[in-house]
């Protein structure tokens, strides 16, 4: 247990980082530069054993879907959380990205007929209410100029939550090696056609000393080598224990904020937070005999896995 537990907190402190990272990359590589960059190097971690493990793998894959998972999660969704960031914190950014196993929740109603329920419909209310409270009760951030920050970050949460109940429906008979290389390059094909089409990369900015450990620090450890932590958590130990990794990554991000960038930790944030939390927790609870109880287990997982 104690192996797990400091694979636990070290997974935590790896996904908080990885909102300081796209801080620091924001400037020389652009909002779509960032989200290329990441998936083509954590895809340049995982193509090797993927390769090692050929043979094991049956070839006859759902292309469709895993295109369409890799569009949601890693191209558009990567794509917001630093368009967020160049109006908002890496501490809200990642407190708001906390807000997925709600959205997973909503979305499973809504497009994948799951059953939600009392307590899992007050746990989204709640969470609703935590992201006002994050917000001052600001409605005009979710409208008009003020949608890039706030909304796009609870879009990106979105995107997370639609990939994760797609992948579930249409993927689960997939390798989790095989979803993880083919969505990263997906997004890197995205990464890179929005960079085309928006601005290049700076090289001469980003081959200095902390863009290049940002780089290898999304990639390389938030996109590679965290998914293979948070699925030895998950086997060797539990879902739900694996699953509570989406609690700490705020707090982690929060500290990492604090430390590296100087970013103030207010009332509102901590506050807005502990009621997410709560909402979050409630939400993401299996409930009795419906059919939501699998779903919701999956959505623990799912959201852990994309909360990074």
């Amino acid at each position: 247990m104690i192996r797990l537990y400091g694979a636990l907190v070290g997974l935590s402190l790896i996904w908080g980082l990885s909102f300081v990272f796209m801080k620091w990359l924001l400037e020389p590589a652009g909002v779509w530069g960032i989200v290329f960059l990441r998936c083509l190097a954590g895809a340049i971690i995982l193509l090797p054993v993927l390769w090692w493990k050929r043979k094991e793998i049956n070839w006859k894959l759902p292309w469709k879907a895993l295109v369409l998972v890799g569009i949601f999660n890693c191209g558009l969704a990567w794509g917001l959380i630093p368009l967020s960031e160049t109006v908002i914190n890496s501490t809200t950014a990642s407190i708001l990205n906390a807000t997925t196993p709600i959205w997973t929740g909503l979305i499973g109603f809504i497009l994948f007929s799951y059953v939600l329920s009392g307590r899992q419909w007050i746990g989204i209310l709640i969470g609703f209410f935590g992201i006002l409270v994050l917000m001052d009760f600001q409605f005009g951030q979710l409208f008009g100029q003020d949608f890039v920050g706030v909304g796009t970050m609870l879009l990106a949460a979105i995107c997370y939550g639609f990939a994760g109940q797609f992948t579930k429906r249409f993927l689960t008979g997939t390798g989790v090696l095989v979803i993880t290389t083919f969505t990263l390059l997906t997004g890197a094909v995205i990464g890179f056609i929005g960079m085309l089409l928006t601005e290049p990369i700076k090289l001469d900015m980003l081959l200095e000393p902390l863009p290049i450990f940002a780089i290898i620090g999304l990639g390389c450890f938030g996109s590679g080598l965290g998914q293979l932590i948070y699925f030895y958590i998950n086997t060797k130990g539990s879902p739900e224990l694996a699953a509570t990794v989406t609690y700490l990554i705020p707090a982690t991000a929060m500290i990492w904020g604090y430390v590296l960038l100087g970013e103030a930790i207010t009332p509102n944030l901590i506050i807005g937070l502990l009621i997410i939390f709560v909402g979050v927790y409630l939400s993401s609870r299996k409930s009795g005999k419906s059919r939501g109880d699998d779903a919701s287990k999956n959505r623990d997982q799912e959201a852990a896995l994309q909360a990074k």
